[in-house]
């Protein structure tokens, strides 16, 4: 076979149940859709690694194996298992393993196809994760996003080389946070985007509510309003990592949806509600804007609402970019 491989009709044709029942895996357990297994990404004897058959994606609930991926799609079960291949490889083992037939995108250059993934840095080095407070461009660069002040114990100070347009290695810091996969989202006025494995980010909370936001920055803008709210967060990181979500969510008894003013975002917000009926739109809340942070940084500007900065001390470091 030949040619770049079809991400989106692997992910639609490959049934995760079959794929690792011809890998020489049984569930230990069924529930409804449920299938539970031994992991197979590290040593367990107890069966923690649930295929969701209905929303095909899969959560390793004991942790993540050498990979760091822990949670997705038939893809990213695969390259957690193939572990360090990568994505051409593993998607070529999928379709032998998988055994349905695939076409190939023979026209399509391998970077249209990679868009089929989230955005990652393909190259890049940590140099190091600090706490939120010394560095005055992230704060201000918060601040302006209206989050600074409930930013501390969210997010932190990423420095990292990675390339620039130019192909050189080139030292960079950004807010980030860390994503259930292993990985670092960060965020400034320029990118978006994940060093490492993308993942979704979750918070601890009442067992029984669950607040899904598509974007951190959405989260934290909804943290200003509700400082003390209980609730388990689920942030998606991105839209890619819906039915993921779903599956995640599936347990709670109440579940509201902070999901953009777009067409992507309206869309997983019918598909959310569609799958899971408990499930109910709540972005009503900032009706008139894209989406929740783009309301509070509305409100800040009218003076409806007043926010305390972010404090820091020193300077940015010199010779890093933003």
């Amino acid at each position: 076979m030949s040619g770049f491989l079809n991400v989106n009709e692997i992910k639609e044709k490959v049934s995760l149940i079959d794929f690792l029942r011809n890998l020489g895996y049984s569930p230990q357990k069924v529930a409804n859709s449920e299938h539970f297994f031994r992991s197979m990404l590290r040593e367990e004897y107890t069966a923690s690694l649930c295929v969701y058959e209905k929303f095909g994606v899969w959560c390793d609930h004991g942790g993540a194996g050498v990979s760091g991926i822990r949670s997705g799609s038939v893809i990213d079960f695969a390259l957690a298992y193939w572990y360090p291949s990568g994505l051409e490889e593993v998607l070529h083992k999928i379709v032998e393993y998988g055994q349905v037939d695939i076409d190939c995108l023979k026209s399509v250059p391998s970077g249209e196809v990679k868009k089929e993934r989230p955005v990652r840095f393909q190259r890049y080095e940590f140099e190091r994760v600090d706490e939120l407070g010394s560095n005055a461009a992230i704060n201000e660069y918060l601040d302006s996003r209206g989050i600074g002040s409930v930013a501390k114990g969210h997010l932190y100070e990423v420095y990292y080389y990675a390339l620039d347009d130019r192909n050189k290695l080139r030292r960079y810091f950004a807010p980030g946070w860390p994503n259930e996969n292993g990985g670092w989202e960060v965020r400034n006025k320029k990118f978006k985007g994940c060093l490492g494995h993308k993942g979704m980010s979750f918070l601890e909370g009442s067992a029984k509510r669950l607040c899904v936001f598509e974007e951190y920055f959405d989260f934290l803008s909804w943290r200003v309003w509700h400082p003390k709210d209980p609730a388990a967060i689920l942030v998606l990181n991105s839209l890619s990592m819906l039915q993921t979500a779903k599956a995640r969510a599936i347990k709670y008894d109440n579940i509201e949806l902070y999901f953009h003013h777009d067409r992507a975002g309206r869309a997983a917000t019918k598909a959310f509600i569609s799958d899971l009926d408990i499930s109910r739109d709540s972005s009503w809340i900032y009706a008139g804007f894209k989406d929740y942070n783009e309301k509070l940084v509305a409100d800040i500007s009218s003076g409806k609402i007043t926010i305390a900065p972010a404090g820091f001390s020193g300077n940015a470091r010199e010779g890093l970019t933003l």
